[in-house]
């Protein structure tokens, strides 16, 4: 039985506009395209749900095909159900490994030196690479000194005494690998006169949503949608995330994709420099100074879905001293752990492979963007080091 609310497939226009925008259909014959495997095949599976293929696997979720499309089709979303019955039924260690950000996150945070040293070493990378089809080529992330909630913790007291307080979903990135971005998050805040607060927040999900696990991803959704709406309490304070993928997760994929209530925290959940640009539009201006530095900015996909790239932009031209460049860049390629499985591995960096290019030309101090996965493959491909926007904007807050 159709469901009214899910036919937006219906809408289709056959103009292939997301073809055209499709990074990975640009690259290989092996992806028919966001067309043909979303609304196309949509109106087949219908009949038949059975009517599923391998070419759905190809599909970054990168969410480029619903930016192009003119008529609001949910095109990415019917990729990733039908992608997600296709591999569904099978226990693929690698992919739920992969997935587990929590669970990889918390053991090695527990063992940093071992782990470190262990995922640099050419030996436990040829084994990865032979056993659990992890490309020895792809750097693994490394990760931080116990986790980031820990170290709030001890930091907690004095962030109660500012007269505006919003939630911060921190993300696996930051609570596992970055503490230092948390930290600037938190320098930043600070600064504008707001205080922080954390839950006990788990993975937004994304990384199961990618390797096909719907059921659990639903869970950690329902748990964060829970711990965030009781943090938000009835004066309603904000929830900022200073990742692009997690905003994302929380503003469209819940609602979406997951089909969960989401109004406990509906119209909640705004990207950090959304947040950071209208505190400082209201004023009084920060105290900033001059950062003497060229920097090319890259827009994440999952900025550019959600419309805030423009929010970034105007925050940096705010800095003084920082010459921006802003390259016509499209997906880097690595969409989240698509680009650490060796069957994508080598599609994953022909996608990249223009922006490449496209930062070399500027030829920059560094790189700027918002999306911790394409920090990894932009460092990994280009000579550049690689910030976070709000980290630029921490480096210019006198000390």
């Amino acid at each position: 039985m159709i469901e009214l609310e899910n036919i937006s497939f219906d809408h289709c226009l056959k103009c292939t506009v997301c073809t055209v925008y499709c990074p990975v259909a640009r690259v290989t014959p092996l992806f028919p395209g966001p067309k043909q495997m979303g609304p196309d095949t949509e109106r087949l599976r219908i009949k038949n749900p059975e009517l599923v293929d391998e070419s759905l696997k190809y599909c970054t979720n990168c969410k480029r095909c619903e930016i192009a499309c003119p008529s609001d089709v949910k095109i990415a979303d019917l990729i990733q159900e039908a992608r997600c019955k296709y591999l569904s039924g099978s226990f693929r260690p690698r992919d739920y490994l992969l997935s587990r950000t929590d669970l990889l996150g918390r053991f090695s945070t527990s063992l940093t030196p071992l782990v470190n040293t262990l995922s640099r070493n050419r030996l436990v990378t040829s084994w990865l690479e032979k056993f659990m089809k992890i490309p020895a080529k792809r750097p693994l992330p490394l990760y931080g000194r116990g986790t980031f909630g820990r170290w709030f913790r001890r930091h907690a007291a004095g962030q109660r005494n500012f007269p505006a307080r919003v939630v911060y979903f921190r993300g696996c990135y930051v609570n596992y690998n970055d503490h230092d971005l948390g930290r600037d998050v938190i320098k930043v805040l600070n600064a504008l006169g707001v205080g922080v607060s954390l839950v006990r927040e788990v993975c937004c999900g994304v990384p199961l949503i990618a390797s096909g696990y719907l059921d659990r991803a639903r869970l950690n959704a329902r748990r964060n949608i829970l711990a965030l709406g009781q943090a938000v309490g009835p004066e309603g304070m904000t929830i900022v995330s200073a990742s692009s993928t997690c905003t994302l997760a929380l503003r469209h994929e819940y609602s979406n994709l997951l089909q969960l209530d989401v109004s406990p925290i509906a119209g909640r959940v705004e990207y950090i420099t959304r947040f950071i640009g209208r505190k400082l539009e209201a004023g009084p201006p920060l105290r900033l100074e001059p950062l003497n530095l060229t920097a090319a900015y890259h827009p994440p996909c999952h900025l550019e879905r959600l419309g805030g790239a423009i929010d970034t932009i105007e925050v940096l031209r705010r800095l003084p001293g920082l010459k921006l460049k802003l390259i016509n860049t499209e997906c880097c390629g690595l969409a989240g752990t698509y680009g650490f499985k060796s069957e994508f591995f080598r599609l994953s960096q022909a996608v990249g492979a223009d922006t490449f290019k496209r930062i070399a030309a500027a030829e920059p101090d560094l790189v700027v963007t918002d999306c911790e996965t394409c920090k990894w493959q932009i460092e990994m491909n280009t000579p550049y080091r690689v910030v976070h926007p709000v980290s630029l904007l921490a480096r210019a807050l006198p000390a």
